[in-house]
């Protein structure tokens, strides 16, 4: 599709300059073509063809419209605001511009619920803007006000499962331990028949490892619709999660046709467990080509190192692909990009699905701001990004980190973690990125820490639930201004440290497409 994109783009990038004054045959053609190229992942063409009509024909709010969208997918985001704000005088009537708008203001950390409010009144169903809606409420400091708003849509629309998940969410963060997921339970009292709903429910609670709710959600579900094999499948996963193992074995089994990426993996994690090794190998090399290849990767790292298969080092490189950067930042930069990150941290408790324990994690895309001091620091990391890079190994085809293309570098996330006393990350991976990160802005001082390794970063050996002794391939010292990157199928967490603060920052590159 990129092929014929430019191809295309060719085609009409000459037609249009050659015209001295586009008409509106030649402004339609470019729009429909940049619609179609943001779509397909090259919004820098989009960028290429419409930069030049915005001032050929500067009247026309589309052309502006879909500049905006084109440096925002870029990440281009200072650009991506000034496009919108000149489409929204040239259109201020238009919902999709204003939402637009919204949406940058949002992601950019500016002001943005009042902006959301009006579109919301045009589309006060619509889920997509009233979650925008509660992100900006939060990002301005009402969590109280995004919650209400989300609850008073679940009134309404009980069944809308990102709703649910988005108030639990929420809730859980702001410290609501035991009960932030009331409002499922609410919603399946409405709505009994709704296995998809009860589901969610138990997600929600397993999640934080709240295991005797989950039993209980799922035994309500049997009651209501017999032995699925979706119930089985959740029920093997309690079960070996909360090191249940024959109850495991025995769901598992019978959970054996579904086909669902979660259920195999959480079926690997099983047979690791319990060290049926070879087994775990025969579930997920058939996934290693799939959607979910990135989350089962790690374990295959797991599964050939305990086999002394050699395609452990292939996978995890000999030595390991992970490198750290001091950067050039001095103290001053450091302490206030600390106070900037320190005002993001509005939280009480860690998101559910996350892996720090003990301490915060801010919302949002820390790389889409336009804070000078992260602006600051996002240039210093790109640099340094590009020269890991680099410096891998040669192309490997089906290799998760070598075998694709190395040019356009974008951010999947960045956000900052705020670690307290005892606080810690406990090992994962990053199934979303190509290329994850460590970097530490300020640390607890030396007898706060306490002894080495305390507070380091472990590359390599898998989470302690595992039930396997493997050693990690590195412990990294943290500093001030360092910079860990790695690849995001290698497992990594942090040792505990006695008290204090560990500020820092963490973000996943974007597997490149080109």
């Amino acid at each position: 599709m990129s092929a014929a994109l430019e191809h295309q783009f060719e085609a009409l990038h000459k037609r249009l300059a050659a015209l001295a004054n586009p008409g509106v045959a030649d402004i339609n053609a470019a729009t429909d073509f940049a619609i179609d190229a943001n779509a397909g992942g090259r919004a820098d063409l989009s960028i290429r063809l419409l930069e030049p009509l915005t001032a050929r024909a500067a009247g026309h709010a589309k052309i502006w419209q879909l500049v905006g969208l084109a440096y925002r997918d870029e990440q281009i985001m200072d650009k991506a605001q000034a496009a919108f704000d000149r489409a929204v005088l040239l259109a201020p009537k238009d919902p999709r511009i204003a939402l637009g708008k919204a949406q940058i203001a949002l992601e950019t950390g500016q002001p943005a619920a009042d902006l959301f409010r009006p579109i919301r009144a045009l589309v006060p169903g619509d889920g997509e803007v009233a979650l925008s809606t509660a992100a900006a409420l939060v990002s301005d400091g009402q969590s109280e006000a995004a919650m209400q708003l989300i609850a008073a849509m679940l009134e309404q629309q009980p069944g809308w499962l990102r709703g649910q998940d988005a108030l639990a969410t929420m809730r859980w963060i702001g410290g609501d331990k035991d009960g932030f997921a009331r409002q499922y339970a609410v919603a399946a009292g409405l709505h009994p028949q709704d296995l998809a709903l009860r589901l969610a429910h138990y997600r929600a609670v397993s999640q934080v490892g709240q295991w005797d709710a989950a039993r209980a959600i799922l035994a309500q579900g049997r009651t209501l619709f017999g032995d699925r094999i979706e119930l089985d499948a959740a029920a093997a996963y309690v079960a070996t999660e909360s090191g249940d193992d024959e109850s495991a074995e025995l769901y598992f089994n019978r959970a054996a046709g579904i086909d669902d990426p979660g259920t195999k993996v959480s079926h690997i994690r099983h047979c690791i467990r319990i060290g049926q090794i070879e087994r775990a190998e025969r579930v997920g090399t058939p996934m290693l080509g799939g959607p979910a290849a990135n989350t089962v990767w790690p374990y295959m790292s797991v599964i050939w190192r305990l086999l002394g298969n050699e395609r452990a080092q292939w996978l995890d490189g000999a030595p390991p692909m992970v490198r750290h950067f001091d950067l050039p930042v001095g103290v001053g930069q450091l302490d206030a990009l600390a106070q900037r990150l320190r005002r993001l941290h509005r939280n009480k408790h860690h998101p559910p699905e996350q892996s720090l324990r003990q301490g915060t994690q801010t919302e949002g895309h820390l790389f889409l701001r336009l804070e000078p001091e992260l602006i600051a620091i996002r240039a210093l990391i790109v640099d340094a990004v590009r020269e890991y890079v680099a410096t891998l190994p040669v192309s490997d085809a089906g290799h998760p980190l070598l075998g694709t293309p190395r040019g356009h570098l974008l951010f999947a996330g960045a956000w900052s973690v705020r670690l307290a006393a005892q606080g810690f990350h406990v090992c994962h991976t990053h199934p979303l990125g190509w290329i994850s990160s460590a970097f530490y802005v300020a640390l607890p001082d030396a007898q706060a820490l306490g002894p080495a390794p305390a507070g380091w970063l472990q590359i390599g050996a898998p989470p302690p639930d595992l039930r396997v002794t493997l050693e990690p391939y590195d412990m990294i010292e943290p500093k001030p201004g360092r910079l860990v990157l790695f690849p995001s199928t290698m497992w990594h967490g942090t040792v505990p440290f006695d008290d204090g603060e560990r500020l820092t920052i963490a973000f996943d590159v974007r597997t490149p497409s080109r």
